[in-house]
């Protein structure tokens, strides 16, 4: 998260995740200014800009929320979310999406995950979350 911080603090980069299901079926998100916070902030999730594609805007709901790892709770829950769904991410209370989730096949709620892609509890096959700078 530090390398991430730094490059998106230097200048403006794009996010673009990449999903597949275990149907083969793929689909994209798009932002168009995603920036990370640093270890100030624990790393919260700064910005996003605009989204665009077909899976759905699943990050969105995430923003604002600081970096929640197994031995560092930053979410809004009671509990620690990086926990109970098996991976850190800038949890709220706790996701919809978690692409740090355990590596499952179809409906388990403990893998990774976009909700809206595919349905609350399914957990995806492939996931790839790529910066570049913004053109």
């Amino acid at each position: 998260l530090g390398k991430i911080h730094e490059l998106t603090y230097s200048r403006r980069y794009e996010l673009h995740v990449v999903l597949e299901d275990w149907e083969g079926i793929r689909a994209m998100a798009r932002y168009s200014d995603f920036l990370v916070a640093g270890p100030a902030e624990k790393y919260m999730l700064r910005s996003l800009g605009s989204f665009s594609g077909n899976a759905g805007d699943s990050l969105g709901a995430h923003l604002d929320m600081k970096f929640t790892t197994f031995n560092a709770d930053n979410d809004l829950n009671t509990g620690n979310c990086a926990v109970a769904w098996y991976g850190a991410w800038w949890y709220r209370n706790c996701h919809h999406s978690n692409l740090n989730g355990k590596y499952m096949q179809g409906f388990n709620r403990s893998g990774m995950d976009w909700r809206h892609f595919r349905p609350d509890g399914y957990s995806l096959r492939k996931s790839r979350m790529m910066i570049r700078v913004a053109q």
